[in-house]
């Protein structure tokens, strides 16, 4: 555990937590005027209230999270964690990232199986934690999946390629099956004619503030990552 993480804990430890209580009806007017006094440049989304007495969560526009004192003015980054090893800044982003399932073109997604579970799934070819996503969805009936592609150029040279391949196929799920079955990471990815698909993938998790993969909405809530458990338990409710 890191020494940022560690001293939050210490800090939720230390200080009353009473306040939370009265705190759910949200912030007060004199909360948003000193933020805005303090940090006129940053435009926000959201402010919540903390368990935390005096210290705030701010959704700022990218969608990231921050920990502002509106009393001092200081403003911090990181986890807020509970002394009982809750993740807060985890479990808001993953509200907030399940509020926006309404963004997701499911008509321009990759439509793969008929079952009773829905789950929309934002990866890139090449990310070895979506294959092994992909793998474990791949073994059930109990899931319609919809697939948007969002390659990581940076980490992965090849994946734009093979996204591409993907999304012009004639049978993009068999094309899909290709990919992530690591069948071109040996051999060239065929040329394709570019039909603007993966831009569109592109610009759905742009607006979405997805910024790494895999992303997951499994009936309506978001996990991040190959978390097999948390797919189990919310396929199973």
């Amino acid at each position: 555990m890191s020494r940022f993480i560690l001293s939050l804990l210490l800090l939720l430890s230390s200080l009353s937590i009473s306040a939370y209580a009265a705190q759910q009806q949200g912030p007060s007017n004199s909360v948003s005027a000193a933020l805005s006094s303090y940090y006129p440049q940053i435009k926000y989304q959201q402010i919540n209230p903390t368990p935390v007495d005096g210290v705030y969560e701010v959704v700022v526009e990218n969608g990231e999270i921050v920990y502002f004192v509106p009393a001092s003015g200081h403003m911090f980054f990181g986890e807020l964690w509970t002394v009982d090893a809750h993740n807060l800044t985890r479990e808001s982003k993953n509200k907030l990232l399940s509020s926006k399932l309404s963004l997701f073109p499911l008509d321009q997604a990759i439509k793969i199986g008929e079952g009773p579970n829905q789950v929309i799934e934002v990866t890139d070819p090449d990310c070895p934690f979506c294959r092994q996503s992909s793998d474990f969805f791949a073994g059930r009936d109990d899931v319609t999946r919809y697939v948007f592609l969002f390659p990581l150029d940076q980490l992965h040279p090849q994946a734009a390629a093979k996204a591409r391949y993907i999304l012009t196929a004639e049978d993009p799920e068999l094309a899909y099956e290709e990919v992530f079955s690591g069948k071109f990471d040996s051999q060239p990815v065929p040329e394709v004619i570019d039909n603007g698909m993966l831009d569109l993938h592109r610009k759905v998790a742009n607006n979405i503030g997805i910024n790494g993969t895999p992303r997951f909405w499994i009936n309506g809530q978001h996990v991040a990552g190959f978390n097999p458990q948390q797919f189990e338990k919310l396929l199973s409710n």
